[in-house]
C-alpha cells in the first residue's frame, strides 16, 4: 500500500487518532530511510572513491585559499573572485558539468555603496589653529550626507559614569560630542563583549542627549580605514541601512587631534569643527556562488538533487591595524571550501554514478548575512522541489574546540529535525566517524550559516561542523597551518558516503514532524511540493 493510499484510508477515523496515525505513518517512513543507510554496501567502486579524498589533496587547496595573497576573500574583493576562479577550475578538473548562467558562476548582480573621499573634508579650530585631518586618518561607518560649519565641541570622558549620567540635552543637543571610545578589537577576547555592550549604551545615551556627531580619538593608530569597505546591497531585497546608533560616531587617528583632546577640559570647549562628508555613491558589482553538477544516473532520480555546499568568502583585511592584519579564514571557511573540491574530484570518479544528481557549490557572502545562500534561495539553479538534501559544510578542520579535542568527531545543526542526522551517523560508524548532537548548541546554531537559506525553502538542510567554537574564530590567526588535515580526511569520506546514501535512496530525506522547531521548515517543504 502506498503512503497515499494509507492517509486516504485513515480519513475515515476521528480527526484524533487520524493525526496520531499520520506521524507513526511519517515515522515509519523516516525509519525505514535510517534502516536503508544502516543496510547501505560499500562497494569497492564506493571505497575507492572516498580512498581519492586526501589530507594532502586538502593541504595543498588550503594553503592557497587561505593565503595572504587572497587577502581574506572580503566580499566583494579580488580575493574573493580568485578564490572562484580556483573553485571553478577545481570542478572543471573533477569533470563537473557547469551549471551557472556563466559556466560554473552564478551571477548575482548587486550594488556597492560607497563614500566617495576625495570630497571629504574635516577640520578643527582652536583659536587661531586650524587642522586639517587626513583622510586616510579617520574611520567611519555613515552612509549619510553630513555638514557641519563650525559645530561647538563638547569633551566627555567615556569613563566617567557620574557625570555622563549627569548630562542634560540642553548642554549637549546639536553639538559634537568628544571622547575617547575603546577599541574592543585590541581588547582580550574574553572582554569585548562588555566592552561592545558599553559602547552601545554610550551612544544611546548621546543619542538620547541629541548629539550631532560623536568623534572617538585613537591613539595607538595613526592610520584610519576611511569609510570601510562600503555598503553592499541587494537589489532584489533592498533594505534601509540601519546603524547600531542614530547618533553617528567618526573616528580620528590624528596625533595632533589626540594632542588638542587631551588639553581640553571636560564640558564646551572653544573649539570648533568642520565636515563635509558627502552621500554614498552606489555602483554595480557581480558576485558569483559556484557550482557544478555530477549528474545521476537512474533515468527519474537524475533529476532530483543532492547539494554539498560551503561558504568561499571570510571577513577580509582590517585597514588601520597594526601587524598581520588579514583574516585568512582557513577553518572559516576555508576548510569547508576544499571539502567541496576534495569530495566533487573524489566522487566524480565513481564508475557507477549515484542515482540522483549530486550539486557541489561554493557560496559568496555568508559572512555578510547569508547573501549568496540566501539568493541561490530565490533563484535556484535546479528546482527546490526536485532538491532533496543539503549538507553544509562549516568549520571542519580544527579540532582544538573551546571544549576539548574533537578527533574522529563531527556534529550537525538541528540534527533531530529531519533525517539527515541520522543517515550520518550511519555513514560515521562506517567510517569511523562519531556523529553526534551537540545538546547546546545544535539547535541554536542551525540558523548561523547557510543551511537556513535552503531550510527556509524547504529542502532539509543542515550544518556540520568538528567545532563550534575554536581559538582563533574570526581572528587573524585562523591560518592553514592550523588545520587537522587528517581528521579533515576522515570526516571528508564521511560526508562523502553519507551523499551517496542520500543519492543512492528512492525514499528522500524528510523533515522530522514531531519535533516543533521542525515546523516552519515542514510547512515550506508543503508549500513547494503542493500539499
Amino acid at each position: 500500500m502506498t503512503l497515499k493510499m494509507k492517509l486516504e484510508a485513515v480519513t475515515r477515523f476521528p480527526a484524533g487518532i487520524v493525526r496520531s496515525m499520520l506521524v507513526l505513518c511519517i515515522a515509519a517512513c523516516s525509519i525505514s530511510a535510517q534502516q536503508a543507510a544502516q543496510q547501505f554496501v560499500i562497494t569497492p567502486d564506493i571505497r575507492a572513491s572516498l580512498d581519492h579524498v586526501s589530507a594532502d589533496s586538502m593541504r595543498g587547496h588550503l594553503s592557497f585559499i587561505a593565503s595572504d595573497a587572497l587577502e581574506g576573500r572580503n566580499t566583494p574583493s579580488r580575493g574573493l573572485d580568485i578564490a572562484a576562479e580556483y573553485v571553478a577550475a577545481q570542478f572543471r578538473r573533477a569533470g563537473l558539468d557547469p551549471a551557472g548562467d556563466d559556466g560554473y558562476f552564478q551571477t548575482a548582480n548587486f550594488l556597492l555603496a560607497e563614500t566617495p573621499m576625495e570630497a571629504f573634508e574635516l577640520k578643527l579650530k582652536g583659536g587661531t589653529d586650524t587642522m586639517s585631518v587626513a583622510r586616510n586618518q579617520v574611520s567611519f561607518n555613515i552612509d549619510k550626507e553630513l555638514n557641519l560649519t563650525a559645530a561647538s565641541i563638547f569633551k566627555i570622558d567615556y569613563a566617567d559614569a557620574t557625570t555622563l549620567a549627569a548630562l542634560l540635552p540642553e548642554q549637549v543637543e546639536g553639538k559634537v560630542v568628544i571622547t575617547e571610545i575603546p577599541d574592543s578589537r585590541r581588547a582580550e577576547q574574553s572582554r569585548r563583549l562588555e566592552m561592545f555592550r558599553a559602547r552601545e549604551e554610550f551612544l544611546n545615551k548621546m543619542t538620547a542627549l541629541k548629539a550631532r556627531l560623536v568623534v572617538s580619538i585613537d591613539r595607538v593608530s595613526t592610520a584610519g580605514r576611511g569609510p570601510g569597505e562600503g555598503r553592499l546591497i541587494d537589489p532584489d531585497n533592498r533594505r534601509a541601512f540601519v546603524q547600531q546608533a542614530s547618533t553617528p560616531v567618526l573616528t580620528v587617528h590624528d596625533p595632533r587631534v589626540v594632542k588638542a583632546y587631551d588639553l581640553m577640559k571636560p564640558g564646551p570647549s572653544v573649539a570648533e569643527l568642520w565636515l563635509r562628508l558627502p552621500a554614498q555613491i552606489e555602483k554595480p558589482i557581480k558576485l558569483r556562488n559556484v557550482i557544478g553538477l555530477l549528474r545521476g544516473s537512474d533515468p527519474a532520480l537524475k533529476d532530483t538533487y543532492v547539494l554539498l555546499t560551503a561558504h568561499y568568502d571570510h571577513i577580509g583585511i582590517r585597514q588601520g591595524m597594526e601587524g598581520d592584519n588579514i583574516f585568512n579564514g582557513a577553518n572559516d571557511d576555508g576548510s569547508g571550501t576544499v571539502s567541496v573540491i576534495e569530495l566533487a574530484s573524489g566522487l566524480a570518479r565513481l564508475k557507477q554514478r549515484p542515482k540522483r544528481s549530486i550539486v557541489f557549490m561554493t557560496f559568496f557572502g555568508e559572512e555578510k548575512g547569508l547573501l549568496g545562500s540566501r539568493y541561490y534561495g530565490r533563484h535556484p539553479v535546479f528546482p527546490i522541489d526536485k532538491t532533496v538534501a543539503d549538507i553544509n559544510l562549516e568549520q571542519v578542520g580544527r579540532t582544538d574546540s573551546s571544549e576539548g579535542p574533537q578527533i574522529a568527531n563531527a556534529t550537525l545543526t538541528g540534527f533531530d529535525y529531519s533525517d539527515i542526522g541520522a543517515i550520518l551517523q550511519a555513514a560515521g560508524k562506517a567510517i569511523g566517524i562519531t556523529v553526534y548532537k551537540h545538546e547546546q548548541n545544535s539547535d541554536s546554531f542551525f540558523g548561523r550559516s547557510d543551511n537556513q537559506a535552503l531550510a527556509d525553502q524547504g529542502v532539509p538542510a543542515h550544518t556540520l561542523c568538528t567545532a563550534f567554537v575554536y581559538p582563533d574564530y574570526h581572528e587573524v590567526g585562523d591560518h592553514w597551518e592550523k588545520i587537522d588535515y587528517a581528521n579533515m580526511e576522515k570526516v571528508d569520506r564521511m560526508v562523502g558516503l553519507g551523499l551517496i546514501m542520500i543519492a543512492n535512496n528512492p525514499e528522500a530525506p524528510k523533515w522530522n514532524e514531531a519535533n516543533p522547531k521542525a515546523g516552519r521548515y515542514v510547512k515550506a517543504w508543503n508549500d513547494h511540493h503542493g500539499n
